[in-house]
């Protein structure tokens, strides 16, 4: 199962033509930050489960039981997943996990909910239910977290019960102590987040 574009790959190759000075002032095969969110969708998902069911005719895989799914360095666990595909069955549209939902994204932070839904099209997560996200002490947490991934911007609604709650710390510089790193990649292409 693979996002479109992310087929095989030819052995032929050609030399690449000079790079040219378009309109926006940016070079032909220069990364913008749109172009590498498209980079990232187009790397392959793959999914361990204790058990998978397809139904082809409704576009739809249903992955239960210690499902792991991992993509391009970020890791999602739950206790179950569906994948929503697109009608030539090659693109994922949407996903939904429930159960035990914990995130892991690859530039370390962490996130947990009774419920995620992914929405590919507008590149969307929404956390439902308790949720709650962080990166080393700082946290932020509500009844629904929806994070734009193309956007760099995240949305958090309290519930009835309970507010909008936030802790920031901020960092104290020490130019004599060596930064840690923030992540490294581990065998399976998990990402490793220091703490």
């Amino acid at each position: 199962m693979l996002p479109a574009g992310a087929g095989a790959q030819t052995g032929t190759s050609r030399p690449a033509p000079p790079a040219a000075k378009p309109v926006d002032g940016k070079a032909q095969g220069e990364k913008s930050q749109d172009g590498k969110r498209q980079e990232d969708r187009n790397q392959p998902v793959t999914v361990d489960s204790d058990r998978m069911e397809r139904f082809g005719k409704e576009g739809l895989i249903i992955f239960s039981g210690n499902v792991v799914a991992r993509q391009n360095n970020s890791v999602q666990y739950a206790d179950r997943l569906e994948v929503y595909l697109d009608e030539k069955g090659d693109k994922i549209l949407r996903t939904v996990s429930t159960g035990s939902v914990r995130v892991v994204t690859r530039d370390c932070k962490t996130g947990t909910a009774k419920r995620a839904e992914y929405f590919d099209l507008d590149q969307r997560v929404v956390l439902i239910g308790n949720a709650r996200v962080w990166q080393d002490d700082n946290v932020v947490s509500g009844d629904t977290i929806t994070i734009y991934l193309a956007q760099d911007r995240n949305v958090v609604v309290g519930g009835k019960q309970e507010r909008v709650k936030a802790v920031f710390y901020s960092k104290e510089e020490d130019k004599a102590a060596v930064p840690k790193p923030t992540a490294t990649a581990a065998a399976g292409g998990t990402a490793v987040c220091a703490n």
